[in-house]
């Protein structure tokens, strides 16, 4: 009989970001390490470092051993919940045009005279120009 796990959105698991409650992702599975942060011999700062997304390269890269492996799975408490992605860049970068809209405008209006000067400087040295001629 298959084993039903809980489902987690990445947004969940990053709420989980303290030393008394941290939960880190690592190959699509979600683990409460919290209580083990003390014991990690490479320090907390290192699991706190990589909540809130994929720790899976971090974990990886590390070269942890079988045993640190098997250590891990004590701490499974579900699944990363991959239907419910949520794309950040679409969000940031309306933020982003937002920002610049109104950059822009802001200095439209701050120097809107350079513009008129140069328009005006334009007119008179082709009206110069013209009556050489």
């Amino acid at each position: 009989m298959p084993t039903l796990t809980k489902l987690y959105t990445m947004q969940e698991a990053a709420q989980h970001n303290t030393p008394q409650d941290c939960w880190i992702v690592i190959d699509g599975k979600v683990y409460d390490v919290g209580s083990y942060l003390d014991e990690h011999p490479g320090g907390d700062d290192v699991i706190l470092a990589t909540t809130g997304k994929d720790a899976t390269d971090e974990f990886e890269d590390a070269g942890h051993s079988k045993s640190a492996r098997e250590l891990l799975e004590t701490f499974f408490i579900g699944e990363l919940d991959l239907s419910a992605t949520v794309i950040p860049e679409l969000e940031i970068s309306s933020k982003k045009q937002a920002d610049y809209t109104q950059k822009l405008k802001d200095l439209t209006k701050q120097y809107w005279a350079v513009s008129v000067a140069i328009a005006g400087v334009s007119v008179v040295v082709s009206f110069l120009y013209l009556r050489k001629k």
